[in-house]
């Protein structure tokens, strides 16, 4: 993820934020980015023009091809440089790019990887094309800024002019015999002066603009192409779903384990012994056989609730809606359920939400304490909608550890996301999304 280094202002500072800019860390920092970019830029287009001329002069012999391969990875350590000092002073955190990874082990499979790697190239790119943007910026900052700070200060040095230059101030223009305008009277001075503030004023917002296109450039040419970010957004998200996957099934193991099999197993044995004592004693067997006829509807409630937590026929039969409202019917706080869609979303998508609102609700009623609660589900374009609001304490979070942390990895899985509003004391709002795929 990319982030801008952004400095909280102090609490309870009254100085409106234009005023405070020209004396921020941020600004000077960005400053010395841009001061420090023309050099740097000088080495990276000297040593681009280099490799490229030094390569494809070498072309015509065998040597051109290492060549060109090794002011790559050059150019790619270069990089690293960049990124490091985007990092430290405009707070730009770019991943790094993709390694090379050579399809055949040895000296020629490295170069043929980086030769084919668009990310090597894109660091040329970025040798290239950054010079002449370092070069403007460079002149226009310094001046800018130096000129604005240089008009603000004019009245504490204006003395040196008539005790070294003989002359009363700046001058303005001049006809070469003496004769001009010079910015000498206190009217003038502080005129001059004020033109000064406005520049100096205006410059943190003129640095700052200068650096987003320097934070463009870095995160565009010096870190990993979207479709690699894609890849390992993609990654991430399979083993999101193979850890879920693998707890579902743990849990399911181990209420089976837990519930519905130690009834079974204890029915067993009290039919066992109903069935020797059937002939010595029918009263204690009738009695026996009672309660193992209590224990096979225990069995199989818990059995009915465990399919229903796997996937409840009400939702394939009769799709989101009724099966919300179910769900809704067996919480212990009253929930009132909206639902608006026009046509019923694909299974898995309807199965997601569906188990989305059951945590939710789960929370509402265990942890919150809420009195009251409300879903909302619907459909935006393409997407679908989930917002399950309650009346309880607050204070839930997305944070590794809660519950809500696996479900936004669950949602994320699938391109989706979850956000979360739940101030200490509550209310607490939390809303869904989820792609939407018709079946």
């Amino acid at each position: 993820m990319d982030t801008a280094y952004a400095p909280s202002p102090p609490r309870g500072s009254h100085v409106p934020v234009g005023l405070r800019a020209p004396f921020s860390g941020r600004t000077w920092r960005e400053f010395l980015y841009l001061l420090l970019s023309l050099p740097i830029a000088c080495v990276m287009f000297s040593y681009a023009i280099a490799v490229i001329s030094l390569g494809a002069g070498l072309l015509i012999t065998f040597l051109g091809i290492p060549v060109l391969a090794g002011g790559l990875a050059g150019c790619r350590a270069l990089g690293i440089l960049e990124r490091g000092r985007a990092r430290a002073l405009l707070g730009l955190e770019v991943a790094e790019p993709e390694p090379v990874r050579a399809a055949k082990p040895g000296l020629m499979g490295w170069i043929g990887a980086v030769l084919k790697s668009g990310v090597s190239w894109r660091h040329l790119l970025y040798s290239f094309f950054h010079f002449p943007w370092a070069l403007f910026s460079f002149v226009l900052a310094t001046t800018f800024w130096s000129v604005g700070w240089c008009l603000l200060s004019y009245p504490l040095w204006r003395w040196t002019f008539p005790t070294y230059f003989g002359r009363p101030g700046i001058q303005m223009w001049g006809d070469g015999d003496g004769h001009g305008f010079y910015l000498d009277t206190p009217t003038e001075i502080g005129g001059i002066s004020a033109v000064g503030l406005l520049l100096v004023l205006a410059g943190p917002w003129l640095i700052r603009g200068l650096t987003q296109v320097d934070r463009l450039m870095v995160h565009g040419l010096l870190g990993p192409s979207r479709l690699a970010g894609r890849v390992s957004e993609l990654e991430s998200s399979r083993g999101s779903v193979v850890d879920t996957a693998a707890a579902d099934l743990a849990r399911i193991e181990r209420e089976l384990h837990d519930g519905a099999q130690a009834r079974l197993v204890a029915l067993a044995m009290d039919l066992g012994l109903a069935k020797e004592k059937l002939a010595k004693d029918p009263d204690a067997a009738a009695r026996m056989v009672d309660e193992a006829h209590g224990e096979v509807k225990l069995a199989l409630r818990e059995l009915r609730d465990l399919a229903r937590g796997i996937h409840p026929a009400i939702l394939t039969d009769r799709g989101l809606g009724p099966a919300l409202s179910a769900l809704a019917a067996r919480c212990p706080v009253p929930v009132t359920v909206t639902v608006d869609l026009d046509r019923r979303p694909a299974a898995a998508v309807e199965g997601i939400a569906y188990f989305t609102v059951s945590e939710l609700l789960a929370n509402a009623s265990r942890h919150a304490r809420a009195t009251s609660a409300t879903v909302d589900v619907w459909r935006a374009a393409d997407r679908i909608m989930l917002q399950v609001t309650d009346t309880g304490r607050g204070g839930a979070t997305t944070e590794a550890g809660g519950g809500l942390a696996g479900l936004a990895e669950r949602l994320g899985s699938m391109d989706g996301l979850l956000v979360v509003r739940s101030p200490d004391g509550g209310p607490t709002s939390i809303s869904a999304e989820l792609p939407w795929r018709s079946r």
